[in-house]
């Protein structure tokens, strides 16, 4: 191995040691307790470090974005491929898109909360976000009526997912109603009689 290339790995390692401490801390006490100072003595690297990296915390936290999308996309994936006919991975992706950002608040909000400098919707997206994006359509593709554009139809689907996390994770609509709403959702996407 060339001296170049271990330095390589070693910063590969730096940098996800940083987004796994800001993730974590952000997990535990919210983004507001991220800052490069607690970053930099979690994990016993200076703040010089930490900015030859990421040139702050916007930074570090679309990195944790990317992060988060990657295993959003294995999640909706895994629901997706799991369920059978037309209705089943639509409502599949729905539940699994809902609970992990119920079970993940903070890497959520990182997501798709906070501003962060990443490009969404565009070419130049970090592949990750299309990967998530890309789950989210293969599940609505397949109801997409003649002449509909399945994008557009998958980012209305995406907006209502969102809509209704949001609310509920601000205590705007009660969770015990959330399968119900999920249902009235997907019912509205596909008829129950589609399967």
């Amino acid at each position: 191995m060339t001296i170049q290339t271990r330095r390589e790995r070693e910063r590969a390692e730096r940098e996800r040691l940083i987004v796994t401490a800001a993730r974590e801390l952000a997990e535990a006490e919210g983004w507001d307790a991220v800052t490069t100072r607690r970053l930099a003595a979690e994990i016993e690297y200076s703040q010089p470090v930490l900015y030859s990296h990421f040139k702050g915390k916007d930074a570090i936290m679309a990195a944790v974005a990317v992060q988060g999308c990657e295993v959003l996309a294995a999640e909706l994936r895994t629901a997706r491929t799991a369920a059978g006919g037309v209705r089943g991975p639509l409502a599949a992706v729905g539940e699994a898109y809902t609970a992990f950002a119920r079970r993940r608040p903070a890497l959520y909000d990182a997501m798709f909360t906070h501003m962060v400098d990443l490009p969404f919707a565009t070419p130049e997206a970090p592949a990750p976000l299309h990967e998530a994006f890309g789950e989210l359509l293969a599940a609505v593709r397949p109801i997409a009526a003649e002449g509909d554009d399945p994008g557009l139809l998958t980012e209305t689907y995406w907006a209502a997912l969102h809509g209704l996390v949001t609310l509920m994770r601000s205590g705007r609509l009660p969770q015990e109603a959330h399968e119900r709403r999920l249902a009235l959702l997907i019912g509205h996407f596909v008829p129950p009689d589609a399967d």
